[in-house]
């Protein structure tokens, strides 16, 4: 069973920096995509960004430019580095974990919180 563990958030000022990372274990998929979203109290959850094994990596027009994100294959882990914060980007973001497989799983992370004040 996969897990995701995230960490990394919490309460910044507007223009602030964070860094969430998420770690995913138990899982044997070598070729996979990871990505992070965001839920904003309600709204839907939205992609932020994704990122697949080769590096290759893709991200929502609201984030481009401001949000990063990185893997480390040989720790199975994702980053998001998320510079100039602005209060919109407040929101629970989740860690999703899509090994390629058939037929598709799909896992998740217990979510971690961002919150940016003005």
């Amino acid at each position: 069973q996969v897990q995701l563990v995230e960490s990394g958030g919490g309460l910044v000022q507007a223009g602030g920096s964070l860094r969430l990372s998420c770690a995913a274990s138990g899982s044997s998929f070598s070729r996979n995509v990871m990505a992070w979203y965001r839920q904003a109290p309600g709204k839907q959850r939205k992609l932020v960004a994704s990122i697949i094994t080769s590096g290759t990596s893709a991200y929502a027009d609201s984030v481009k430019g401001r949000f990063t994100i990185s893997r480390d294959n040989a720790k199975n882990t994702i980053y998001l580095q998320m510079n100039s914060l602005k209060p919109e980007d407040t929101a629970v973001y989740y860690c999703n974990f899509v090994p390629i497989t058939i037929p598709r799983q799909e896992y998740w992370g217990q979510g971690t919180q961002v919150t940016v004040s003005s």
